[in-house]
């Protein structure tokens, strides 16, 4: 039997009311305890700048980052919730008994699931992503008090060094990991104020404990003649171990801008498994709300009839805390460099499908 529209609909809006009240309820909850967290930071010693009002506009720049994560579990929530009322109220019975089958009336809330997914990718990422950046400045500057030490371009890498008084900014065309070296290497040295005191070039920069160590080294100065040196050591406090956490972080760039930053990244030598990890999560969050609706459509049925509404409420709790273990797990083996980005980005997503799928198959026609 063919369903029809005015059910399809219906079942469409009750899905959308029990999706919003659920991630209403959650985002809230997530902002009073970011916001209580914020003012925890913010009360230390040497944080007058970090006023109520600046820690409050940090914990609000953090939501929509904070919704992207729970929208998959408000999904399974209002899934539950939807399907349970509906069963109880004989409204799936009736439908069933007419000869609507379970991927009949599951057809909206799939289509719906997936249409969210692609706009929280595509529309709602960019301004979280926007929201996030903002929030790390924020950050940085009134609880962290420290500045990014990085920059990356298509000219090459950027960096700045310095101890109050000297400054100095670094300019490579590319870096090497595996002896950590600078390639086509050009540093500009300033005292303070800004007042420029001489450029160094050279064709390559070690980064050595406590200096760099420059190869064919030029440097030149304002009235100074230049000098040629084989090797010259410049003292630097940097490590690689911040030099790459000064990279911007993936949850601050864009759906659409991960790509072109991640080719630069390639190109400049540095790893790129953590972006793509985080670009190919992005993309795997349509499937996974639509697994979400599979896994509550055979929670909800199969405790109704078995008449047992708290282990639908357990279930569904359960599987949540299941669903995050299992993705954390998977991201930490891919961020280690255990299993490709790509496998560790789409395995929960594919594997609760596979799991709903199987379920409910095995509850129709099993």
């Amino acid at each position: 039997m063919r369903m029809s529209m005015t059910f399809s609909y219906y079942i469409s809006r009750q899905f959308v009311i029990g999706v919003s009240l659920v991630f209403l309820i959650f985002v809230a909850t997530i902002f009073i305890f970011d916001a209580v967290e914020m003012m925890r930071r913010g009360s230390g010693p040497n944080r007058e700048l970090a006023t109520l009002g600046i820690l409050l506009q940090m914990a609000m720049l953090r939501v929509p980052f904070m919704a992207q994560k729970i929208l998959p579990f408000a999904a399974l929530v209002a899934g539950l919730w939807t399907f349970a009322r509906m069963t109880r109220t004989q409204e799936l019975v009736v439908a069933r008994a007419a000869g609507v089958s379970v991927w009949q009336f599951l057809l909206p809330t799939l289509l719906l699931a997936l249409v969210l997914g692609v706009f929280v990718m595509t529309v709602f990422n960019p301004m979280s992503a926007a929201m996030v950046s903002r929030y790390e400045h924020m950050d940085a500057k009134y609880l962290r008090g420290k500045s990014s030490l990085l920059a990356l371009s298509n000219s090459g890498i950027w960096l700045r060094q310095g101890d109050g008084k000297n400054q100095s900014v670094i300019h490579a065309r590319r870096l090497s990991q595996e002896d950590l070296t600078l390639f086509d290497v050009i540093i500009f040295r300033y005292e303070e104020n800004d007042l420029f005191v001489g450029r160094i070039d050279a064709n390559e920069a070690h980064l050595e404990a406590g200096h760099w160590e420059l190869i064919d080294a030029v440097l030149t100065g304002p009235d100074q003649p230049a000098q040629f040196m084989d090797r010259y050591e410049m003292p630097t406090d940097l490590t690689f171990s911040h030099i790459e956490d000064s990279f911007a972080p993936p949850e601050t760039l864009s759906f659409w801008a991960l790509p072109a930053f991640i080719e630069v990244l390639e190109s400049s030598g540095f790893s790129t498994v953590r972006h793509r990890l985080y670009w190919h999560s992005l993309l795997s969050g349509p499937l996974l709300l639509c697994a979400m609706v599979l896994i509550a459509a055979t929670f909800s049925l199969r405790f109704s009839r078995r008449g047992g509404t708290w282990l639908l409420i357990a279930a569904g709790v359960l599987t949540g805390f299941i669903l995050y273990f299992v993705s954390d797990l998977v991201l930490a083996l891919g961020l280690s460099g255990k299993i490709p980005p790509v496998l560790a980005a789409w395995t929960p997503a594919g594997v609760f499908t596979l799991i709903g799928v199987a379920s409910l198959f095995h509850m129709e026609d099993g």
